[in-house]
Formats: C-alpha cells, sequence, structure tokens
C-alpha cells in the first residue's frame, strides 16, 4: 500500500514544488515503492530541432522519483536526491510525457530508483534515468 496518495503529492507539488507546479507535473498513480506522473506538452518546452528538451524530461524524472520515495516511506518532505543519472533514448514526439518510476532497493537512509520516461502518442520509451535519494534520520 502506497504511503502517499496521487492527491496528497500534487498537493506536495502545488506546496512545496513550485519547480514540477509551473511546469504542471502531476501524479496519476502511487503504489508501494511505484509511482506515474504525467508532463503535459507545452511548446515552451521544446529545444532546437522541435524535441522536448533535456532538462524538461530530467525534471519529471526527478519528480518521479520523489514520487516513489514517497510513496515507500511516508511524507519525509526532507529526502533530497543525491545522485541522478538519465539515458536519453530517442525524440519524444509532441505529445505529453508519462514517466513510470519504482523503487529498486529502500533501506533506512538511501532510496535507489528508475524511472522510464514515455511518450503517450505512442508510448515508447524516450529516457531512462535512476537515482539515490538520502532519506533523512527520524528524529525523536
Amino acid at each position: 500500500m502506497a504511503r502517499i496518495s496521487p492527491d496528497d503529492f500534487n498537493r506536495l507539488i502545488v506546496t512545496d514544488l513550485p519547480w514540477a507546479r509551473d511546469a504542471g507535473i502531476v501524479a496519476e498513480k502511487t503504489g508501494a515503492g511505484e509511482a506515474v506522473c504525467r508532463l503535459p506538452f507545452d511548446e515552451t518546452s521544446l529545444r532546437p530541432g522541435g524535441t522536448v528538451s533535456g532538462p524538461s524530461m530530467m525534471m519529471l524524472a526527478d519528480a518521479t522519483m520523489y514520487a516513489v520515495v514517497l510513496s515507500s516511506i511516508g511524507e519525509v518532505t526532507l529526502a533530497v536526491t543525491t545522485n541522478f543519472n538519465i539515458n536519453f533514448l530517442r525524440k519524444p514526439g509532441h505529445a505529453d510525457l508519462l514517466a513510470e518510476g519504482r523503487a529498486i532497493k529502500v533501506g533506512k537512509r538511501l532510496a535507489v530508483v528508475e524511472v522510464t520516461v514515455f511518450s503517450e502518442s505512442d508510448h515508447e520509451p524516450v529516457a531512462h534515468a535512476t537515482g539515490t535519494y538520502s532519506i533523512p534520520p527520524e528524529r525523536s
């Protein structure tokens, strides 16, 4: 069972993640150690050549990783990215991007996550990212 709902994560986007809010990122699904987020297509995210910019895909992947981590540990907002790696696989179409993330391992202090970003137009992978999040120690 997810430790954070899509509605609760979307509320967190609005209150604490202005970069994700301004881009229009929304969580569509959370499960125990998994999440799906959407980045609506916006022509302002295009780079020369007409493709969605790498930073836009990275932002979506990182927000999805955060949703995956919180779905595993609950609303621990001070969990932070400590490592992020992305491989761009192909040019996405002019469509919304969907990111599907899952936890590889969640420990007491670190969570390792992977995310695949898809173009909604054909559901083919356009990027694959891995990352590690630092989980702060519990305060008594």
